[in-house]
């Protein structure tokens, strides 16, 4: 499939699943930036439309404008401070539900391989041995379609297209992605990913909090 520049952003209402007084918890629909891109016409995107409900809200993270799912917001500087060093720490732990191309075997396994921005075909990203920075993923296979498997990802470090990446390295590109999948496994209507849980802690009180968006495919 070709990368299309051109982007229509989803309607979707603005799912909430958790709010206090520190934290907004949301469900990201496909298709959506998290910040709002160069130009007028990249203006719409997540971060805008939780400020549209919560002035306040501040950035912590970003999934990428395909993927789907969980994303925390602050509602406070501290509480932004403190969540930003969370993910800085790789304190928080996320987990994603994908479905892949073919069948991918072992059941169980962890891709360790440096990824880097392949710079004439940016927003691209490539494993590169030599100028990559660590990259590790975990993956549980959790069944098999005709040509296709269901598996769990579990990210350890937070680099830009790591699954995406790390999937296509393995032979078993994530379907429906623009950029990395070619053939059949491109002609879905969606990128394939979603983030189904972020575990961290809460800014004021210090509690171990987790929260879950069943994917919706």
């Amino acid at each position: 499939m070709v990368w299309s520049t051109a982007y229509t952003p989803p309607s979707d209402p603005l799912v909430i699943l958790h709010e206090d007084h520190e934290i907004v918890v949301v469900d990201k629909p496909s298709g959506l930036l998290s910040v709002p891109g160069r130009g007028e016409h990249l203006s719409d995107c997540l971060l805008t439309r939780v400020q549209a409900v919560f002035p306040q809200a501040l950035l912590v993270h970003r999934l990428d404008r395909d993927t789907s799912g969980v994303m925390v917001f602050a509602l406070t500087p501290h509480a932004q401070r403190n969540l930003s060093m969370q993910f800085e720490k790789r304190t928080t732990r996320k987990t994603y539900v994908a479905r892949v191309w073919g069948h991918l075997d072992p059941k169980t396994g962890t891709v360790d391989l440096p990824l880097i921005v392949d710079w004439p075909n940016r927003p691209r990203q490539m494993v590169d041995h030599e100028n990559g920075k660590s990259a590790i993923t975990d993956w549980r296979v959790l069944k098999y379609g005709a040509n296709e498997t269901r598996v769990r990802l579990s990210p350890k470090t937070g680099r830009s297209h790591q699954l995406r990446v790390h999937m296509l390295a393995l032979g078993h590109p994530i379907l429906g992605d623009p950029l990395y999948a070619e053939g059949e496994a491109g002609e879905y209507p969606r990128l394939m990913l979603h983030s189904e849980e972020l575990r961290l802690k809460h800014p004021d009180s210090g509690k171990g909090m987790g929260f879950r968006a069943k994917a919706p495919f």
